[in-house]
């Protein structure tokens, strides 16, 4: 009897277990869209309202559907540099994902878009826009250095250009985001008085040391203020993330 009954648990365990598979699928998407915490925000609150649950693939893992910037179908969403289609694989969750394609497109969907916020700015539209064309800029030796200086440094946390789009933190707004805001270059100028940059960054000549009682807590980021004007000069070669324009409310 007692063999019985655990066999009777393992079948109810494994059919739990491929029930829950079947209701949920695999989804690929860029870095550049996951990094910025997108995902993170947009999928949940998908699956607390179908409970159909999404699993986040890495690039090149077989998956169900993926976020593109192939337009080989209706658009899902547009920010902060491409339109971004939702392609849907041939497989047997091609119902789940059909039903994820017109959640995007509802008013829910919509507002769950448009309420992801960076820094007080939602760099991602529910609507179409239009890619302006890549420009070729001409980097001075300026800003050449500071480019390598971004890569350096800057790049432990942020996202510089591409060369460094894998080995950043998702949480932190990419170069090319901070360069649309208005004020980017005061921003930059004072990056080091900015939240959370005074616990690890020392600007010789300009910062105070750290104390011996508050050592930094990572390496430190170690700067001149020649430094931080080549840099200014690389990310004003940077063209700025296209947000769209302002929601309008009514």
């Amino acid at each position: 009897m007692r063999i019985i009954a655990i066999s009777i648990i393992l079948t109810v365990a494994l059919m739990k277990a491929a029930i829950a598979e079947d209701r949920g699928f695999r989804l690929g998407a860029h870095p550049s869209i996951v990094e910025t915490g997108f995902m993170k925000y947009l999928l949940p609150r998908f699956s607390l309202k179908t409970g159909i649950r999404i699993t986040l693939v890495a690039p090149g893992e077989p998956a169900d559907a993926s976020f593109s910037t192939n337009d080989t179908g209706t658009i899902a969403f547009s920010g902060p540099e491409n339109n971004w289609y939702l392609d849907v694989g041939d497989t047997g969750q091609r119902k789940h994902v059909k039903r994820f394609a017109k959640w995007l497109a509802s008013r829910v969907g919509h507002r769950t878009i448009s309420s992801f916020k960076l820094d007080g700015i939602a760099p991602y539209s529910p609507k179409a826009k239009e890619v302006a064309a890549v420009k070729t800029v001409t980097i001075g030796k300026n800003a050449e250095l500071g480019e390598k200086l971004s890569l350096r440094h800057c790049g432990r946390c942020h996202v510089v250009n591409e060369k460094n789009r894998m080995n950043a933190i998702g949480s932190t707004p990419s170069f090319s985001l901070l360069r649309s805001f208005g004020d980017w270059k005061a921003r930059f100028e004072a990056f080091y008085a900015l939240n959370p940059h005074p616990a690890f960054t020392q600007i010789a000549g300009v910062t105070e040391p750290f104390s011996d009682q508050q050592p930094s807590p990572i390496v430190p980021l170690e700067m001149t203020p020649d430094d931080i004007e080549a840099i200014i000069d690389y990310t004003a070669t940077i063209t700025p993330a296209n947000l769209g324009a302002p929601i309008q409310h009514q």
